[in-house]
């Protein structure tokens, strides 16, 4: 698999990654164990975690497999920290609550370090500064290779890596990781032009949205073992369900149809060619499912078919989105 170095680092990590969402949930150590090494057969490098995943036991699972199934050196590990299951306060990026996050996170994963340690999300309870001081001590300690951030709007991004580069010596931010597919461009009003500017990768999560663009849901469809047909999680389906997703579900069919693959590997191959990104996290429940993923290593999607999509799929965005002076 094709390497991409990871933002201005010297980080190279495959273009497309595993994620351990349902690592402890929906998967057991058994089938965590069989997409590893699946992933890891193809090439594979990148596995993204959170200290909140099934409440530390994702992080746990693969802890339990790297240097069993696959052997340390040959992965880059992300993890992350900041959430908390607190209904009052959902986010803690104070230097406190982050530090002990990532000397608990390192436990349950058996390593010394992770090799990128991103920022959940933005904390407006804890001033920026506090949390990037935690950043700065996590990585001169050792314990962090490289930092990244996850659910920042674009304002936050930029803020967060400007008060970084106002001194030498300060960590830089490697990666941003949002929800990015052809069901949700927004991160292409403000995030990732910023991300694109400040040498900042993108890692899409959900580049299927959320299952929606395998066409499982067509025509009101909802597969018994679907996360749609949940009572749990068909809450998070639901927003890719309308009018709208459906025009794009069916363009992404179509253009499967034509090239003789599947409306999941279209989906995939456009928000993995997407300029900024660097890996989409692959969100798999099977070895089927991520085998089917990772076969479009070989798929680049004609440019006919990349403007067909863009088009169909494209958000609205108005002033200030747009340079006011073009207007």
């Amino acid at each position: 698999m094709d390497l991409r170095h990871l933002g201005r680092t010297g980080l190279r990590v495959t273009r497309l990654g595993l994620g351990t969402l349902t690592w402890g949930r929906e998967i057991d150590d058994r089938g965590a164990a069989e997409l590893l090494r699946t992933f890891w057969a193809a090439g594979g490098n990148l596995v993204d975690t959170a200290d909140v995943y099934a409440d530390g036991e994702a992080e746990a699972m693969l802890g339990r497999l790297v240097g069993g199934s696959v052997a340390r050196r040959d992965l880059v590990i992300a993890t992350k920290a900041g959430s908390v299951p607190d209904p009052d306060r959902r986010f803690d990026t104070s230097r406190g609550h982050l530090l002990a996050a990532l000397d608990a996170s390192l436990a349950r994963l058996g390593t010394d370090y992770v090799d990128l340690w991103q920022i959940h999300a933005f904390d407006r309870e804890t001033p920026l500064e506090e949390t990037l001081q935690a950043v700065d001590i996590a990585i001169s300690s050792g314990r962090a290779r490289y930092a990244g951030v996850s659910n920042f709007s674009g304002w936050q991004l930029a803020k967060a890596a400007t008060w970084q580069l106002a001194a030498p010596g300060r960590s830089r931010l490697a990666s941003t990781q949002m929800e990015y597919s052809l069901l949700q461009r927004g991160v292409e009003r403000e995030v990732l032009p910023a991300a694109l500017d400040l040498g900042i990768g993108l890692l899409p999560s959900s580049p299927l949205g959320r299952g929606v663009l395998s066409g499982k849901y067509r025509d009101g469809a909802r597969p018994a073992d679907s996360r749609g047909a949940s009572e749990v999680l068909a809450g998070f389906v639901a927003p890719y369900l309308d009018e709208a997703a459906s025009r794009v579900v069916d363009a992404v069919s179509i253009a499967a149809d034509g090239l003789a693959v599947t409306p999941a590997q279209v989906a995939l191959a456009w928000v993995r060619d997407r300029p900024g990104v660097v890996a989409p996290l692959l969100g798999v429940r099977s070895a089927r499912q991520l085998e089917e993923a990772l076969s479009v290593e070989t798929l680049s999607l004609p440019d006919e078919i990349r403007r067909a999509l863009d088009d169909v799929s494209a958000p609205v965005h108005h002033y200030p989105d747009q340079d006011w002076s073009s207007l």
